[in-house]
């Protein structure tokens, strides 16, 4: 193989790793919000799940999550609520001028049979409010009460037409694994570590530009 032809293809290997770092920032900053534009409060917003039900305070994965992340996360999770419960409380999470949302609502949505889409409709309002705040906004996706995980492919759908960080599927293996679960639907206080380890992932590369 000539030298031309090697430092040809090496060229191809340099623009090839350039071009794949070029995609991977810019489809960071395509987030809405980010960096935040406003606020300075971390807020997890959602249902059981977020307040942390079967376990001690400080074991829910809000407070997991901020310690690992050397940030104080406010809980406001609220056990039962659906997502119109979420839009009915949205303005109180806007009077604590978030920086950072974690937004985990939808499970008692299946649970109580209601529609996918007026859920993944107030979803989306949600989102459009706290963007409006100028918050940065986490979604945190929550599979359907059902033999097969419907709601999969519209929470994609929701966090790309949003543009919001996605986390998927958060309570993947944990609802087989008894060790990590206090009953049939919230986590113990490993579950909750699973969690935050889930959601650590996805932030942690991004927390530069998201602290204050």
């Amino acid at each position: 193989m000539s030298r031309r032809v090697v430092f040809s293809l090496l060229l191809v290997a340099v623009g090839i790793g350039l071009l794949f770092i070029w995609l991977r920032f810019n489809r960071a900053t395509d987030y809405a919000n980010f960096p935040p534009r406003a606020g300075t409060a971390w807020v997890a917003f959602g249902d059981s799940l977020t307040a942390g039900y079967g376990v001690e305070p400080g074991q829910d994965y809000p407070s997991v999550l901020g310690r690992r992340l050397g940030v104080i996360i406010e809980n406001h999770g609220s056990a039962g609520d659906t997502s119109q419960d979420g839009l009915k409380r949205v303005e109180e999470i806007v009077r604590l001028n978030p920086r950072v949302v974690l937004l985990c609502l939808g499970g008692n949505d299946g649970l109580r049979q209601m529609s996918a889409g007026q859920m993944f409709a107030n979803l989306g309002a949600i989102i459009d409010r706290l963007h409006q705040a100028g918050a940065f906004v986490v979604l945190i996706g929550i599979r359907s009460a059902s033999l097969f995980d419907k709601n999969e492919a519209g929470f994609k759908k929701l966090a790309n037409e949003k543009q919001v960080l996605y986390a998927p599927n958060i309570l993947q293996g944990l609802l087989t694994d008894p060790h990590l679960m206090s009953d049939s639907i919230h986590p113990n206080d490993k579950g909750y570590e699973a969690i935050a380890d889930r959601l650590e992932k996805v932030l942690r590369p991004l927390l530069p530009r998201l602290l204050p």
